[in-house]
């Protein structure tokens, strides 16, 4: 039986080092994709690859459930492609952690926890962007830390990365400062002014400093 990794990431701006470090010492091999997790597996070209090289009775081992597929229902058609091949899947954390051989309840509710995860996110990021306008804090100039920013910013913050962790992965990607990265002050500001609207609380990006 050999263990496959899968890493995947939805932007070629998000770094991969986090899940290489704990795919690279337990695999054979290891594929890569900077794609959407909604997107169909024949879209899907690390996945895919994956799914090529893996043979009967062989393990795809992901850090996540939701590196496997970003909503619901995607997740569950991969599932079932691999498990229909007799291919296992391990999860090393979070809700779904262990290792599978068929769909089960809890491998189900942890792929419908992330999709609500990921909802919630993109609605409070859309929530800190209008108190943030309400305050006037955006608009005239373009902002720095854009919607796209935000939710990125919010989705490493909610891994545990700090402030200063979360600024190499942001890149600017219009104006005269496209391709930089924003300062910690600028993420710092966007993250307040979104949890001011989401209710999530201004400890948050205190604790992120």
């Amino acid at each position: 039986m050999a263990l496959v990794g899968l890493v995947r990431v939805s932007t070629d701006k998000q770094n991969v080092d986090r899940q290489h470090d704990a795919l690279d010492p337990l695999c054979v091999k290891v594929f890569e994709e900077k794609v959407s997790g909604k997107l169909a597996v024949a879209e899907r070209p690390g996945l895919s690859a994956a799914l090529e090289y893996l043979r009967d009775g062989d393990m795809l081992c992901v850090q996540e459930v939701d590196r496997l597929g970003r909503d619901t229902l995607t997740g569950l058609m991969t599932l079932a492609e691999l498990f229909e091949r007799n291919i296992a899947v391990k999860v090393l954390e979070g809700v779904g952690a262990g290792e599978h051989k068929e769909s089960n309840l809890l491998l189900e509710l942890a792929l419908v926890l992330a999709t609500e995860r990921r909802r919630d996110i993109v609605k409070k990021t859309k929530n800190g962007l209008e108190a943030a306008r309400a305050r006037g804090r955006v608009g005239g100039r373009r902002p720095v830390m854009t919607e796209p920013l935000l939710v990125q910013a919010v989705a490493l913050r909610e891994k545990g990365y700090s402030l200063k962790q979360i600024q190499p992965h942001l890149r600017i990607s219009e104006g005269k400062n496209k391709g930089k990265n924003p300062s910690v002050g600028a993420i710092s500001q966007a993250l307040r002014d979104h949890d001011a609207l989401s209710g999530a609380g201004s400890d948050k990006a205190e604790a992120a400093e």
